[in-house]
Formats: C-alpha cells, sequence, structure tokens
C-alpha cells in the first residue's frame, strides 16, 4: 500500500501499474463511499485508489459554511485503507486549488497516479476558481488516458448514506443510528492530557482525551463505548460536556475505562461511541453525581455485555 502527502509533483506509482481512482472529500467514509471503493476493486488490472484532500474544501472556499468533520484525517486514510484503497493520496487544497484544471488532470490523475478509471461525484469540481467539473474530466478523458464514472455516492448529500445526514444524527445524539450509516461506531481520536484531577479524587478516574477541534462531537450528554489503544479495546462510559456541576468551560472529552487502572498520559486513544446513556445534568454535589455515575457504569456494564 502507498500513502502519499505533500505535492502531488513528487508522487509516483510505477508507470506499468495504472489506477482506478475516486476523488472526493471521503468524510466519515460512510457506506456510500465504501461502495465506491469496492466496486473500484473490481476494476481488471488496475490499483484501487482513492483521492481526498487534508483539509475539508470549504474550510478555505467558506470557512463561515464548513462542516464539522467525521474524523482526522488519519483516521480517513485508515478507514479508505481497511476498504480496500490500495494508493491513497491527500492533496493539500490550498495548493491544486489555484492549479488550472487541466494542470490538475496532468500531474495529480495522468502523471501522479496513472489513473485509467476517475470516479467522481456529479457536483465535483477542481482547480482554480472550481472552474473544472465532470464535464471539463470528460473533454480531458482521451487525452490523459482514462475514463470517468460520475456518482452520486461521493457527493456530501448524495444517496442512501451522506455525510451530512450522519452530522445530522450526531448532533442529535444518535450514535446508533449514525453507526448503521458509517457502518462502525462513530469515533473520535485524541492524546489523553491532564485535566483537574477530580475522577481520581471520587475514585472514579477519567481519561481526558484532546480531541481535533475540527472534527465533530456527538451531541453533550453520556455515552456507553469502547476505547482503543496499543492493540487494547476497553468497555467504557464517556462524557461529552461542560461538566456544570463543576462551572466547567469549553466541551470536553472524559473516558472513564470499566474496570481498568493505569496510568494513560500522553497515549493516544481512539473513543467509539455507542449508546447514548443521557443528557448532561449539574448535580446539587459531588455524592450526587458520584452515585449518578456509578449508576451510569452499571448501566454500561449490561449493555456491553449483551
Amino acid at each position: 500500500m502507498s500513502i502519499f502527502h505533500g505535492d502531488p509533483r513528487e508522487w509516483r506509482i510505477p508507470e506499468a501499474i495504472g489506477s482506478a481512482v475516486a476523488i472526493g472529500t471521503f468524510d466519515g467514509v460512510h457506506r456510500g463511499h465504501q461502495s465506491v471503493l469496492a466496486d473500484l476493486r473490481e476494476t481488471p488490472g488496475l490499483v484501487p485508489a482513492a483521492l481526498t484532500f487534508d483539509v475539508h474544501p470549504l474550510s478555505l472556499v467558506a470557512p463561515e459554511a464548513a462542516p464539522g468533520l467525521l474524523g482526522t484525517v488519519d483516521q480517513r486514510v485508515e478507514w479508505l485503507q481497511e476498504k480496500g484503497a490500495e494508493v491513497v493520496g491527500v492533496l493539500p487544497f490550498g495548493l491544486v486549488r489555484e492549479w488550472s484544471p487541466q494542470a490538475f488532470v496532468d500531474v495529480v490523475l495522468r502523471d501522479a497516479l496513472n489513473a485509467r478509471v476517475v470516479a467522481v461525484g456529479s457536483d465535483f469540481r477542481f482547480g482554480y476558481g472550481r472552474k473544472g467539473d465532470v464535464s471539463f474530466l470528460l473533454g480531458a478523458a482521451d487525452d490523459a488516458g482514462f475514463t470517468v464514472h460520475e456518482l452520486d455516492l461521493l457527493g456530501e448529500e448524495s444517496g442512501k448514506y451522506s455525510s451530512t445526514e450522519i452530522r445530522r444524527l450526531l448532533g442529535a445524539g444518535d450514535v446508533i443510528a449514525a453507526a448503521d450509516m458509517l457502518g462502525r461506531p462513530p469515533t473520535v481520536r485524541g492524546p489523553v492530557v491532564r485535566g483537574e484531577g477530580r475522577g481520581r479524587q471520587i475514585g472514579i478516574p477519567t481519561a481526558n482525551v484532546a480531541t481535533d477541534p475540527s472534527v465533530l462531537l456527538p451531541a453533550i450528554g453520556v455515552y456507553t463505548g469502547s476505547v482503543l489503544f496499543e492493540g487494547e479495546r476497553n468497555d467504557a462510559v464517556v462524557n461529552v460536556g461542560r461538566r456544570p456541576t463543576f462551572n466547567g468551560d469549553g466541551i470536553t472529552v472524559e473516558a472513564h475505562l470499566i474496570d481498568w487502572d493505569g496510568d494513560l498520559y500522553g497515549r493516544q486513544l481512539d473513543v467509539e461511541f455507542l449508546h447514548r446513556l443521557r443528557g448532561e445534568v449539574k448535580f446539587d454535589g459531588i455524592e450526587s453525581l458520584v452515585t449518578q455515575i456509578r449508576a451510569d457504569i452499571e448501566t454500561a456494564r449490561r449493555l456491553l455485555t449483551r
């Protein structure tokens, strides 16, 4: 497998190997995206490839409209590989948006990826001023040596599965429905950082996960989950919220690993959200908070052992 980052003028797959490449933001790599990748894997004699971007295009084109992402770039690359992309290219959007559409075709599709099949969404735009579109690709295809497949499943809102709908579900806290569209539980990733240590003081230690601010979190509340790190998987209760009992500032992700004890500081965790237990509550004091957290842990045990 090959992963390319940075300037695509420095990328190269062997000339003897042609690729079938899908281009898109691939936010979340949901089941619609997975279907496209499965089709590319069936293309005889070609290496399945995925071409994505280092940022969501709207974050530069129209920052006020940029959505929260469904995962980090690293997660997206991993998910693309898991679903069959043998070559993944992460384009620096700030660079290639300044290129002419023809330069994009020549440098990225022809020279770097040796594309023989190019799959894009019907609303795909590329190049300076967003002047490149499906019609441009169709016109450039013969000279560049590829055919074009126009697909609805690569769009943000197209088809049965959409990144936009998954964001709506996460905003409502419906992590079960979001997982059904993603084909896996919604997951956030980040290192464990030091918090105020209140969890350990009350006998229920938590890992404070510093998530990427560009990544969308589920609705504020308490969830059952799984925490993955260094090959281990642990059941957990996860709080996404402002810690109103302590007059907290900002939204944090705190995970209590059930029946696990140890030092997690500095380790990178993947936190999967499996069920929503309840909304966040401001308690009268520490005692009532501890009572509720212990009840949440017992509820999580029952749900996670089914």
